[in-house]
């Protein structure tokens, strides 16, 4: 279980950094190839991890490593611009400190990001797929540690909010632009998937894998926040044909697929807002 004072004195910190007027609404967690999603900030504050005390830096180039707080779609927000992963060593609660922090500091919603690879044969790389359930194979928890009068037991029968998605595909409707629905696998990684393993998470209901946003999510419906999260399809995994994976290519792709994700949530955010009561 994440340490509470260490999350306060990043929390104080952070605040400091931000106009006192400065409230946001919704969490952003932008992942790989994603962070450019920030430049679109209006009255953009950014606030790098490294000048935060105990916040977990990111070790991996295509994520910048910093907090931005402004202003999208006329809707105040705070967003982490790169994580950090069970895969550099990191500890579940170093992964999920930054949504601790977040909530900290007043948000309502997270929208969780990552790029992601595909495993249903009729979605394609380059598109978006809205997240309607995930299946944990990490291993781990965020939530594991002293039970507490029953404080970490958490449901995740509806870990992500059903008026969100609801909302997420009328505005894709609007906007003319394909959103495919599924299932996140989230694994530890660094490895990619060998042809058996693609088959075997595509045969308990995955749709699309990644190495992240399931901790984060699990820490989300813990402090009560209310959860969308989306992927950028990077490549397309077909166990008879499996191409080569290069990360280089996944952080192309996925900074392209960022141009329809940023139409997306610039036509939902305030939609978001408006279901979370604040207009």
């Amino acid at each position: 279980m994440q340490n509470a004072e260490k999350v306060q004195i990043c929390v104080r910190a952070l605040k400091n950094k931000f106009p006192p007027s400065f409230s946001p609404l919704a969490g952003l967690v932008l992942g790989t190839g994603l962070g450019d999603l920030a430049g679109a900030f209006e009255e953009r504050v950014s606030v790098p991890y490294a000048e935060l005390p105990g916040f977990p830096l990111s070790g991996i180039v295509s994520h910048a490593g910093c907090f931005a707080a402004g202003y999208f779609a006329g809707v105040p927000v705070l967003a982490q611009q790169g994580r950090c992963h069970l895969y550099e060593g990191r500890t579940p609660e170093e992964v999920c400190m930054g949504v601790r922090v977040m909530a900290g500091l007043g948000i309502k919603a997270l929208i969780v990001t990552n790029a992601a690879g595909v495993l249903n044969p009729q979605f394609n790389a380059g598109g978006l797929m809205l997240v309607t359930d995930h299946i944990n194979l990490t291993g781990r928890s965020p939530l594991t540690g002293p039970a507490r009068d029953g404080g970490i037991f958490t449901d995740m029968g509806k870990a992500y909010d059903a008026a969100f998605v609801r909302l997420a595909g009328e505005a894709a409707l609007r906007l003319a632009l394909r959103l495919e629905k599924g299932v996140y696998v989230g694994v530890a990684g660094p490895q990619f998937e060998t042809r058996a393993e693609t088959r075997f998470y595509r045969l308990i209901g995955g749709d699309a894998i990644g190495m992240s946003s399931v901790l984060e999510v699990i820490t989300a419906r813990h402090l009560g926040l209310r959860v969308l999260s989306l992927s950028c399809l990077t490549n397309k995994n077909l166990p008879d044909c499996m191409e080569e994976v290069d990360i280089e290519d996944i952080v192309r792709v996925a900074g392209q697929c960022g141009a329809s994700l940023e139409r997306l949530l610039r036509a939902l955010l305030p939609e978001l807002a408006a279901e979370c009561g604040r207009t």
